[in-house]
């Protein structure tokens, strides 16, 4: 590795969508600016690998939400990554005999709602936890509560109503078929990055903002904070002077979580290709699955909140496991022997990420605008929590990067 530069125009914490939008912004603005990551490759929690020869597997994000609106689609397009439009299939697409249709029908209404009463509460004003507007008795409630930590990363008694209500889905959802990692990645060609920098301090008491790092120090003009809330929350980097109010914010805003798994399935043509796999409706603790995506030979597990917390924690294999042993319980004992782990993410455990995606505590959607907020116009803040509309998505976190970028240009232009 090359050692730090002492001195760069425009320094940006974290090498993620936002700030790889940050520094895409950037790079014909005249400003010098370099990308300080902590790990040793490009693209935060959005990740690809081969789980096999045969199968492309995100680790992190997958789906590109609200295609329609969102803005990795044409950088998509312009690096000539194929799109695949094919239906998602979490409401439709359902196999096997576990989750008959017709539950699916009544599940499907009582969701819907739920999410209307939700939306109701909130033109109020007033916040409080999702949890409260489950239909007292529902047969679904559970369902529902697991719905919430796959979309929120959390159970909903951990759901401000307000942020929940402010999130934008136009239900249009599309992925990358050489995977959504893959194309953040190729998005941060050309752009200056140290890897391997953990920062752990950024010193904004002089004139220059000082940033001390895991590679040396290095000065900066102004400063773009991207990393995950609960890397401030918990100040693994801190400020000098403190900035009681990112850590509070922050802390209002915590990861939730959302694991993946991938098992590799031998005789695929027996399954379809991108159906849904899910029979455990009368609990929380649930994991949904993703049969042959992309007619690939695998099946991908899906689980959150608390329930993903308690498979990570013990330990490796843990998720695969329990996947199995789940699928088998919907498909019979035969598909044991034509199911094989091949990767899992354990996201809680990443040092650099330690979670998945944020949601706003009850009392604490406001908080998404403050930590936003730059300082002293030499501090700026993005990613995805503080997106106020696509917060939890990798295209919210991009278009964050560019709004702290523009916000860089706009100060310098004022000097």
């Amino acid at each position: 590795m090359m050692p730090l530069p002492s001195t760069v125009d425009v320094a940006i914490i974290g090498a993620g969508a936002a700030g790889l939008g940050a520094a895409n912004t950037l790079k014909h603005s005249g400003l010098s600016i370099l990308v300080l990551e902590a790990r040793d490759r490009v693209g935060g929690r959005a990740h690809t690998i081969k789980a096999a020869p045969d199968v492309v597997f995100d680790v992190g994000c997958g789906w590109l939400h609200s295609a329609d609106q969102n803005t990795f689609v044409p950088i998509a397009e312009r690096l000539n990554f194929e799109l695949d439009k094919t239906l998602p299939p979490w409401r439709e697409r359902a196999y096997g005999k576990a989750f008959p249709q017709v539950e699916r029908d009544d599940f499907v209404r009582a969701l819907d709602e739920f999410y209307d009463r939700i939306e109701d509460a909130a033109q109020s004003g007033k916040d409080g936890p999702a949890n409260l507007y489950l239909e007292p008795g529902n047969r679904w409630n559970p369902m529902i509560d697991a719905i919430s930590t796959y979309v929120n990363g959390c159970e909903l008694d951990q759901v401000s109503i307000l942020d929940f209500d402010a999130y934008e889905d136009t239900n249009l959802n599309w992925r990358v078929r050489r995977g959504y990692g893959a194309l953040i990645a190729a998005y941060a060609t050309q752009i200056p990055v140290a890897l391997n920098c953990d920062v752990r301090l950024i010193d904004h008491s002089g004139k220059r903002v000082r940033i001390e790092s895991s590679r040396g120090t290095i000065e900066a003009d102004r400063v773009i904070v991207t990393v995950p809330t609960d890397l401030i929350a918990t100040e693994a980097i801190r400020f000098h002077p403190a900035r009681s109010d990112k850590v509070d914010a922050a802390r209002g805003l915590p990861l939730g979580l959302a694991d993946k798994v991938t098992l590799a399935l031998d005789e695929p043509e027996a399954l379809p290709k991108d159906g849904n796999l899910r029979g455990a409706t009368m609990r929380t603790e649930m994991g949904t699955y993703h049969i042959r995506p992309f007619g690939q030979p695998c099946i991908e597990g899906f689980f959150g909140g608390r329930f993903a917390r308690q498979l990570e924690d013990a330990g490796d294999g843990a998720l695969a496991a329990h996947s199995i042993d789940e699928i088998v319980s919907f498909l019979g004992n035969d598909f044991r022997r034509k199911l094989k782990p091949l990767t899992e993410s354990r996201w809680a455990h990443d040092p650099f990420a330690r979670g998945s995606y944020s949601h706003a505590l009850p009392g604490h959607a406001g908080k998404r605008a403050v930590l936003a907020a730059p300082v002293d116009g030499r501090l700026f803040f993005a990613g995805e929590a503080t997106s106020p509309h696509f917060f939890s998505t990798a295209h919210g976190a991009r278009d964050s990067g560019e709004r702290a970028a523009k916000e860089v240009l706009a100060g310098s232009l004022r000097k």
